[in-house]
């Protein structure tokens, strides 16, 4: 049995067995067993940020998200790995990469079952399926489902092109184009037909290839 000194504690501590907070928001209602929780949570109200970064001038409304951004300036990681020992700044952060370790994959496309260790790359597969290409290219006009795939198009109205061939020193706009290219050097064909065996250095080639055995024509 509790034991209370004041009379209005043990009020507060009634309340709690009744399913009720002491301290509600006018606003929206919600309950919060401290006064100090229910000032820091009407600041979602109001739009107050009265704690300040003194290195940058932005303002937070959490003391904890104030502390945590405050990181970005010292440098400071104060959770780590035990597995790989890298560092992070934020707890989440720390999360995500121990699912590198552990495989878990806890974000699943209802669509088609596939999933992912973070929560981003479950958002930009599913633009697969919705057809959504938020991305344009100002120069052309063509849309694309990822960023990365935008800077990469981009490239070719730029002429830029930063990864090259350390054999014949070509220049690619892609890391995965030097790749692929680099096999008319070594002769590498990764790509076998299952049906007659036959390889290939370019998976988009034995595509092409199995049409054929299908009785498909080859675009």
């Amino acid at each position: 049995m509790a034991l209370f000194v004041q009379k209005s504690d043990l009020f507060k501590h009634e309340k709690r067995h009744r399913g009720k907070e002491p301290y509600s928001c006018p606003e929206c209602g919600k309950g919060f067993n401290t006064k100090t929780n229910l000032i820091v949570h009407q600041r979602l109200h109001t739009g107050e940020k009265p704690l300040l970064c003194s290195e940058c001038g932005k303002c937070y409304i959490h003391k904890s998200d104030l502390v945590k951004h405050q990181r970005t300036h010292t440098g400071k990681k104060p959770f780590s790995c035990s597995e790989s020992w890298r560092i992070f700044r934020q707890t989440p952060d720390l999360a995500k990469h121990r699912r590198i370790h552990t495989g878990e994959k806890p974000f699943v496309c209802l669509e088609c079952g596939k999933s992912f260790t973070q929560k981003s790359d479950l958002f930009k597969h599913q633009r697969i399926h919705t057809g959504e290409k938020p991305f344009p290219c100002p120069q052309c006009g063509k849309f694309f489902t990822r960023k990365s795939h935008l800077v990469v198009h981009e490239r070719i109205h730029m002429g830029e092109k930063p990864y090259s061939c350390q054999e014949c020193w070509k220049g690619f706009c892609q890391k995965s184009d030097v790749v692929t290219h680099h096999r008319i050097h070594t002769g590498e064909r990764p790509f076998p037909c299952p049906q007659c065996g036959k390889c290939f250095n370019h998976r988009s080639a034995l595509a092409k290839h199995q049409k054929r055995h299908r009785g498909e024509k080859p675009l």
